[in-house]
């Protein structure tokens, strides 16, 4: 009978290595658990200078609201503050970055896998040092035309841009994992009578789909958390939720905006935690595929 690595390790370590995973994700989801705790609490406590325990037991969220805890910050950045219309706008945006890159990437990565000409490795080398550029960078070669054309302050002008910084970097990704399917499936699809296209949409595609899913969070976590270029080319009713949680901590002053922005970030970052519990496998599996040659 053979033992498991687990098993022939000592028990001290085991102890150990377990008693470090623990203590890594209290130390990782402090930080979200906290802040969570701390919007349901007004501003004097959660950023109580006399006694960090307040932020606990709400001394003056008793006070001024007659309950340990509150929705205050929540009703003044959502219904008073319309953060619910940049959550639109967020929408609105991640949806059609992700559907655009993964549309062209994945064309694009197939027909440069399946190439067998030299001039895809330079192509891809250009991809990757595109995507490496600041995106302030690039934000600043777009605004004189965008001004020009009156195209500033709308939602599609942030989305060709992101799509565009987005691109080089779904390319490169989808070429990889298309790299490492057989060409014998294509082969074997086209001899049973599919068209190049159709073996492509019928027997790669399936097989590619965790690496699409992967390639696709990573394109809507560019989108979703991006502020440059969102708070460059967007006017202040269109803006994503970055950029509107930014506008609350600039003006610090005004009373409960600091708690605006705590419960804009808890509201904008809880999304982030369902989308990867949901497709965790997909991710997984897609830089799994992603790493092994096949």
């Amino acid at each position: 009978m053979t033992s498991t690595s687990a098993d022939r390790r000592p028990a001290a370590l085991q102890a150990l290595l377990v008693g470090f995973l623990i203590a890594w994700i209290i130390v990782a989801a402090f930080p979200f658990f906290w802040t969570l705790w701390g919007s349901f609490k007004v501003e004097g406590d959660f950023f109580s200078k006399a006694d960090w325990a307040n932020a606990l037991t709400g001394p003056m969220t008793q006070a001024e609201t007659g309950a340990a805890i509150t929705t205050q910050g929540y009703y003044g950045a959502w219904v008073l503050n319309d953060f619910w219309r940049a959550a639109v706008n967020t929408l609105i945006v991640v949806v059609s970055v992700v559907t655009i890159s993964l549309t062209f990437g994945t064309l694009g990565g197939y027909a440069l896998a399946r190439s067998g000409y030299r001039y895809v490795f330079w192509i891809l080398i250009i991809a990757l040092i595109f995507r490496a550029m600041p995106h302030v960078t690039l934000v600043s070669g777009y605004l004189l035309p965008f001004y020009q054309w009156n195209l500033w302050g709308h939602l599609p002008t942030a989305i060709i841009v992101l799509v565009a910084i987005n691109q080089p970097f779904t390319l490169w990704m989808l070429t990889s994992f298309f790299q490492n399917i057989p060409k014998d499936l294509d082969e074997s699809a086209m001899v049973d009578g599919c068209s190049r296209f159709a073996a492509f949409r019928l027997v790669i595609i399936p097989v590619m789909w965790p690496g699409v899913i992967t390639t696709g969070l990573f394109s809507f976590l560019l989108a979703y958390n991006d502020f440059a270029v969102t708070a460059m080319l967007l006017t202040q009713e269109n803006q994503t939720m970055i950029p509107k949680i930014a506008s609350f901590l600039g003006t610090t002053q005004t009373k409960g905006n600091v708690m605006f922005a705590v419960s804009a970030v808890v509201s904008a970052t809880a999304p982030l935690f369902v989308l990867v519990m949901i497709f965790q496998r997909q991710i997984v599996s897609g830089l799994t595929a992603g790493a092994v040659k096949g």
